[in-house]
């Protein structure tokens, strides 16, 4: 069966999405789903020309999803003069940037600070209860939920949310290179049991959700990434190079000798399509970029032999190979213990022993990585979570309890950390306040930060889509942040 795509927004039986089809009967080389998403990327609207700061320096993306919220307090912004049950329990240290204070988690990461841009004045004022799921659909696609339970949670995934931003960049600004225009790892986003709320492509069609690498194992097994599995980007072992290549001349022949059939789908140039598929399966761009093992020793240790040090490492050498958007989600639950950054309970802890340590390595290494390579200049890397943590140690403000080590969710201010594809380096973009609980000045609203990527791949942030009910919609409602870009 080939599948033709027609006008967006129109509706379809099987959910995949709201389009019109055109079926026409015959046997697909590879099958249909490979080719049809680089169809339905090229389908895309051709990018606005925008222009100023930053415009367009991006080649890729790389979204390093702090799941959970980690607590600014305790990581890179820091408080003295401030009450005991404020104050972090860490010490304060200094960073390569003059009269900035990291905590003393973070050695590695103050040591490249002058090679990004930290951002302290992440701030929005939920709606209704601020829990994981609703903060982290509106982080990733720039929309507020339509319907939230009493608890903040929301319904699983529907072919009626909007899109994840890395798959409208897929749709917009697809590969080059013969790779995979977007991949999301070690894990989907999570809390309790909706699963991958704001990590599909909603209602673009399943053929722009990510390449999900999601490696068999718990969570706390750390050496997850060293089994993972890409067997659907390679050939069967029955089907050489050489017979691929002559099943793809003989769908050339049969299409030439059915010029009706030629003629009702000339418009959709179906063999550039079929011929980037092939390329994908042939070139073994893709798959090589998953090999971990053509690292040197040295190299995996600087970012720690860790899933989700392993996963940053996967993240650089996937767009070496030409991806365009790479997220990386802090591979344990939002609303658990054990490595997570939701620290409810057992905070000083939790931190110091186990998730502290893999983010400074990881996120250094990747930045210093990328900048050794001369990658940073057009990789735009981002580390953020969904929202902070509450300034004062346990009390209660998303309904959840805490004890009188942790700390509770906190969206009003918090900190997040953005470097390369024309971000300035050395510098840092707003000030919190003498609790961290509110910016003092130049506020940044989680729908500027997707505005900010969108630009900086060279994408107009306002530019019209058409969501489910075929209704005019602008990619995000939110507005670059210039002043960190160069």
């Amino acid at each position: 069966m080939l599948v033709i795509p027609g006008d967006r927004g129109k509706a379809t039986c099987d959910g995949m999405t709201r389009r019109e089809l055109l079926r026409v009967g015959g046997s697909a080389l590879l099958g249909i789903t490979l080719a049809d998403i680089f169809k339905l990327q090229a389908s895309a609207d051709p990018p606005a020309t925008n222009g100023g700061p930053g415009w367009n320096r991006a080649k890729s993306v790389i979204m390093i999803y702090l799941q959970g919220g980690p607590s600014h307090l305790d990581l890179w912004d820091p408080k003295d003069n401030v009450p005991e049950r404020v104050r972090s329990t860490f010490s304060a240290i200094n960073t390569c940037l003059p009269g900035v204070h990291f905590t003393e988690l973070l050695p590695r990461l103050s040591r490249v600070l002058d090679k990004t841009t930290l951002l302290r004045t992440i701030s929005y004022t939920p709606v209704g209860l601020f829990n994981h799921t609703a903060a982290i659909y509106q982080m990733l696609t720039g929309y507020q939920a339509d319907a939230v339970s009493p608890s903040g949670q929301l319904e699983p995934p529907t072919p009626r949310d909007y899109p994840h931003f890395g798959c409208q960049i897929a749709r917009l600004r697809p590969p080059t290179e013969p790779t995979l225009p977007f991949v999301m790892m070690p894990r989907p986003l999570q809390e309790s049991n909706v699963v991958n709320k704001g990590g599909t492509a909603g209602f673009l069609g399943r053929a722009y959700d990510p390449y999900y690498l999601f490696p068999a194992g718990d969570d706390m097994d750390m050496n997850k990434m060293d089994r993972i599995s890409v067997d659907d980007l390679a050939l069967r072992p029955e089907i050489s190079n050489d017979r691929l290549q002559r099943r793809g001349r003989l769908r050339d022949q049969l299409a030439a000798g059915m010029p009706d059939l030629e003629r009702a789908v000339a418009r959709y140039d179906l063999p550039t399509y079929y011929t980037a598929a092939l390329n994908l399966v042939l070139s073994g761009r893709a798959r090589n970029a998953f090999n971990l093992e053509q690292e040197p020793t040295q190299i995996r240790e600087r970012y720690g032999r860790n899933t989700f040090g392993q996963c940053l490492l996967l993240a650089r050498r996937l767009v070496e190979a030409g991806t365009r958007v790479v997220e990386v989600n802090w591979p344990k639950v939002a609303n658990s213990d054990n490595h997570s950054w939701d620290v409810h309970t057992d905070l000083p802890s939790r931190m110091r022993r186990q998730s502290a340590p893999m983010l400074d390595a990881g996120l250094s290494g990747l930045i210093t990585d990328l900048d050794d390579r001369g990658l940073l200049n057009d990789t735009l890397v981002l580390a953020v979570g969904e929202f902070g943590r509450s300034p004062l140690r346990g009390v209660s403000t998303s309904g959840n309890s805490n004890s009188a080590d942790g700390r509770d969710h906190w969206p009003y201010c918090y900190t997040g950390l953005i470097a390369g594809g024309g971000v300035k380096r050395g510098f840092v973009w707003g000030r919190s306040d003498n609790t961290a609980s509110a910016p003092l000045d130049n506020p940044v609203h989680p729908r500027d930060l997707l505005a900010t990527i969108y630009h900086s791949v060279g994408i107009n942030p306002h530019q019209i889509m058409y969501n489910h009910l075929n209704q005019p919609r602008e990619l995000v409602q939110g507005e670059v942040v210039n002043g960190i870009l160069q």
